[in-house]
């Protein structure tokens, strides 16, 4: 990389510790929550994903940026980062359907870039210490003003800032799902489009009543970003939907469906951002490999005395990944199906759920055996 005419940029961490780099992108700086992902590609979905909503990432693969931007591997219209740390990315990049380069899109959009960072160092910190408030800059403002400033780090309405403001469909001949926008990639919406369902996305502040306006055949519940106790008006929605109508839920939707039913959702460590998380489906006995976007989790030992089963756990660390109503057509992932980017070993999910809304419509529906919980 040719650093000639670059600025020198800082990251500076809330625990004191700060990173000297190579500035890439726009200039000026930019405070939020420093988390890593371990994905080795898909930089560019990771940029446009919401759930980043208010996050600085930092990426664990050495070299970003080598096959540049293209039109087709955004899940939004805009990246929603607020930093972006990588240890080298490329300056010239190739590939057939490039548009520009990942400094280009990035300066852009705004979006700040630091380079030449020890990303293996800073993984660890993470991992250390956990997720935790940090600042990138380009500016040579002191850093105790920095750290004395990094409160203005806080995600706020993180749901609120990236849900969309109107209701529009995507027709097709198969089920009616609505689908609430808690943050949705837009990955999720090809998912059901594919299986010929006909879409109608509504805001994440949608009433129970609103959404059964449209007599859907079943209801899909998107990603987002933030704490998912921070959106109360979400769970009410849940709860008046449940028993009404079928329902999938992914990541935020899978936690947001949890508290509906009673359960309870902690903060981690770290979160799990990446392409390769194992999970097992405890019904099946099956193993996926799994796209993964989040920093809060269902707390297990919550779901005692709930009308939830647990049917999916993760293999590195034991979490919660799925859950499923007892006695209702519910079921939830923490993972994304769709991936986006990431392997596609949970794409049947989405057939799941089609076959759910088809046994509800057939009066066939068998609710969740060999419950865990």
């Amino acid at each position: 990389m040719n650093n000639t005419h670059r600025p020198i940029a800082r990251l500076i961490l809330e625990s004191g510790l700060v990173f000297q780099g190579v500035g890439f992108g726009a200039t000026g700086q930019r405070f939020g929550e420093v988390v890593f992902n371990t994905g080795m590609t898909g930089y560019q979905e990771i940029l446009t994903d919401p759930s980043y909503y208010g996050q600085i990432v930092t990426m664990t693969y050495p070299l970003i940026g080598n096959y540049g931007i293209n039109v087709d591997d955004v899940e939004s219209r805009h990246p929603h980062v607020r930093g972006f740390v990588v240890r080298e990315f490329c300056e010239f990049p190739s590939h057939f359907k490039q548009t520009e380069s990942l400094e280009d899109y990035l300066k852009e959009h705004n979006v700040i870039g630091i380079s030449q960072v020890d990303t293996r160092q800073l993984t660890k910190a993470i991992r250390s210490e956990g997720a935790m408030r940090a600042v990138i800059t380009t500016s040579d403002t002191p850093t105790q003003e920095l750290l004395r400033r990094m409160h203005e780090g806080s995600i706020v309405d993180a749901v609120k800032s990236v849900t969309t403001q109107t209701v529009y469909r995507s027709p097709g001949a198969g089920f009616r799902v609505v689908l609430i926008d808690y943050g949705m990639k837009s990955g999720i919406l090809r998912g059901l489009l594919r299986r010929g369902c006909d879409v109608i996305v509504v805001p994440a502040t949608s009433t129970a009543k609103e959404i059964l306006s449209w007599h859907p055949h079943g209801v899909m519940l998107s990603n987002g970003p933030g704490n998912p106790e921070d959106v109360p008006f979400a769970v009410e929605t849940l709860r008046g939907l449940l028993g009404q109508v079928p329902i999938f839920g992914i990541c935020l939707g899978h936690q947001l469906l949890a508290l509906a039913c009673g359960a309870r959702t902690k903060k981690m460590k770290f979160g799990h951002r990446g392409s390769n998380h194992p999970v097992k489906n405890l019904l099946t006995g099956r193993v996926d490999i799994t796209a993964q976007n989040h920093g809060y989790m269902v707390d297990a030992d919550s779901l005692q005395g709930t009308p939830l089963a647990l049917t999916h756990v993760n293999l590195n660390d034991g979490t919660v990944e799925g859950l499923a109503h007892k006695t209702l057509p519910a079921f939830c992932v923490q993972y994304h199906p769709e991936a986006r980017p990431g392997p596609t070993d949970a794409n049947g999910l989405f057939d799941d759920f089609v076959e759910m809304m088809k046994s509800v419509q057939e009066g066939s529906f068998v609710p969740c055996q060999n419950a865990k919980i």
